[in-house]
């Protein structure tokens, strides 16, 4: 055999090697993470629901998910472990730790609507003038030749162009 027979079953099988690689990596990221959880840490279950960690046990976790509801969960079912800012900032809605870069999007339309300078406010009515479209009922001369062609080049029914 030659190296060029060769060659796609060793690509083939290195591609398989990093895509199995890299997905290890990633559980092993995500046990890692889910045993060194702590009681009173804030928790999202890969459902998306938010709670605190009030018992951890070898396979499940005992979770608050409101004041004085608690919920048993499988330790494979927690999704991200979360830093205590982040939690409240979710759960509690504490805007104060969050600072942001960048550009401020408003919640409302209103900076949609703002008008521009009165040159283009000007400049674009004049294009809607260039630009109407008649959409008001023909004359009667008109309407009457616009059947005349329709009825022409009209076909009666049941006749195609094709035979």
């Amino acid at each position: 055999m030659s190296l060029v027979t060769l060659l796609p079953f060793i690509v083939l099988i290195g591609a398989m090697f990093l895509m199995t690689r890299s997905a290890k990596k990633k559980q092993q990221a995500a046990a890692q993470m889910r045993n060194d959880m702590q009681p009173g840490t804030g928790v999202r279950t890969i459902g998306g629901m938010y709670a605190t960690v009030k018992e951890i046990q070898d396979d499940t976790v005992l979770l608050e998910v409101a004041p004085g509801v608690h919920a048993i969960y499988a330790k494979n079912s927690i999704g991200a472990v979360l830093d205590d800012a982040e939690y409240n900032r979710i759960v509690h809605g504490d805007d104060e730790d969050l600072k942001v870069d960048g550009a401020v999007v408003p919640d409302d339309a209103s900076s949609l609507t703002a008008t521009e300078t009165a040159d283009a406010d000007t400049s674009a009515a004049d294009d809607a003038d260039v630009a109407k479209i008649d959409l008001g009922k023909k004359a009667e001369g008109d309407a009457a030749e616009s059947k005349d062609s329709e009825v022409k080049g009209a076909k009666a029914d049941g006749e195609g162009d094709a035979k």
